[in-house]
């Protein structure tokens, strides 16, 4: 039987010798064992594979289903949703320093939005650095500064303005110090690999309804759809040949109408997806990393276990409560990829070296919301920064250099120069 984790709790572990928080589950496919499972495909459509040691050390073959960056985006974007989420009277369901950068200039084909939850970089990502606070670049500004002096010894600033950052690391590479930037390790990892995995095949075919042939010929030209069987009409070369159809979009050789998405494609066969023994997803909050921060308060060298130890336990609460919301949102990883739980998520405290058994935890998103914003509180409470939502504005190089961007991917899906 579990134990509820309260922060009491939480503000132990912190405090104490605890190692780390882990989250142990095992998964099987949507559809059941057996069922494939496509996995995610890395540069030359290769699938990351590779022999583990499982207990008893046998080992065994396994696939890679969602990497530690995916598994941390994933975290990021559901802390994004429950900042997001109001109730109605307008209160935010979680309190979350958010640098948020719009992207609504007329002169974008497409207006988006990025925050310091999205950006690949977090706070440090050049898309908020090339952006202005209040008039001033985000990196002269003066929250923005901060970057170039923070540290392990003193995160203070960096608690305030994203302390996502601090759970799920940052290097801040693209700022004026270059790879000599502020760096901090992740404290929460998680991953979900694919154990005795074996590689399957998938098939291909399309059957073209209008039975197109393709044994036609068709042409590059300049109307709406591109192409033409009129050689007349054709674009021609420099010796004056029609120039057969060839944008890569289709299979098949240039000119035929397959190159154009038309006409039969016969049945392929090629290597896709694994089936599965089981899935494991393992999560490892780290309350050693944590322990290294340290949080002195206005500008002062010393430091005060009383803001240290709110900081860290706001850290922990925010990492658990990330692992918490994503487990629950499920694991439905991408295409023909769903898998679902056959344990309970349950939290291990790895505190007494060589014992046999952990104390576990138990902890629902909501029970982690609470635990969080108890925990801000404190913090705030012992006098550390704490912001709210930053809002930036894209410097007009970098609006131009995104509208530029955006029509030379328009130009390119039709097929232009």
């Amino acid at each position: 039987m579990s134990d509820r984790l309260t922060l009491e709790v939480l503000k132990k572990t912190v405090t104490g010798h605890a190692a780390a928080f882990r989250c142990v589950t095992e998964y099987q496919p949507a559809g059941g064992m057996g069922d494939k499972v496509f996995p995610p495909t890395y540069e030359g459509g290769k699938y990351a594979t590779e022999k583990r040691v499982v207990e008893g050390g046998e080992v065994v073959d396994c696939v890679l289903l969602d990497s530690v960056q995916s598994q941390a985006n994933r975290m990021e974007l559901a802390l994004l949703e429950a900042w997001r989420t109001k109730d109605n009277d307008g209160q935010r369901r979680i309190e979350l320093p958010v640098v948020t950068v719009r992207f609504d200039d007329d002169r974008l084909k497409k207006k988006f939005t990025v925050t310091s939850l999205e950006a690949p970089h977090r706070v440090a990502d050049a898309l908020l650095r090339d952006s202005l606070l209040d008039g001033v670049i985000f990196r002269k500004s003066a929250k923005g500064k901060m970057l170039d002096t923070t540290e392990v010894k003193n995160a203070t600033d960096l608690f305030g303005l994203n302390p996502t950052a601090l759970v799920f690391g940052l290097w801040d590479s693209t700022g004026p110090r270059g790879g000599l930037g502020a760096k901090f390790q992740r404290a929460l990892v998680s991953e979900m690999v694919g154990y005795e995995a074996q590689a399957g095949v998938k098939t291909g075919s399309r059957m073209d309804p209008a039975q197109i042939s393709s044994h036609a010929t068709i042409y590059m030209a300049d109307n709406d759809v591109g192409y033409t069987i009129d050689k007349e009409l054709a674009k021609k070369d420099a010796r004056g040949n029609a120039i057969l159809f060839d944008r890569g979009r289709g299979e098949g050789k240039a000119g035929n109408p397959s190159k154009a998405n038309h006409s039969n494609i016969p049945p392929t066969i090629a290597d896709g997806g694994f089936t599965l023994a089981h899935a494991k997803q393992t999560t490892v909050l780290s309350l050693s990393t944590l322990r290294r921060l340290r949080f002195p308060l206005n500008g002062s060298p010393d430091f005060k276990p009383v803001a240290d130890k709110a900081a860290r336990t706001v850290l922990a609460a925010l990492g658990l409560l990330g692992a918490v919301l994503a487990r629950e949102e499920g694991a439905d990883l991408r295409s023909r990829c769903q898998l679902f739980p056959t344990q309970t998520f349950v939290w291990e405290l790895l505190n007494n070296p060589g014992e046999a058994e952990h104390k576990t935890y138990s902890l629902t998103g909501d029970e982690a919301v609470a635990l969080y914003n108890a925990a801000v509180t404190e913090a705030k409470d012992a006098g550390l920064p704490w912001e709210g939502e930053i809002l930036l504005e894209p410097s007009e190089d970098l609006i131009q250099l995104v509208a530029r961007s955006q029509e030379l991917a328009t130009h390119q899906a039709e097929g232009s120069e």
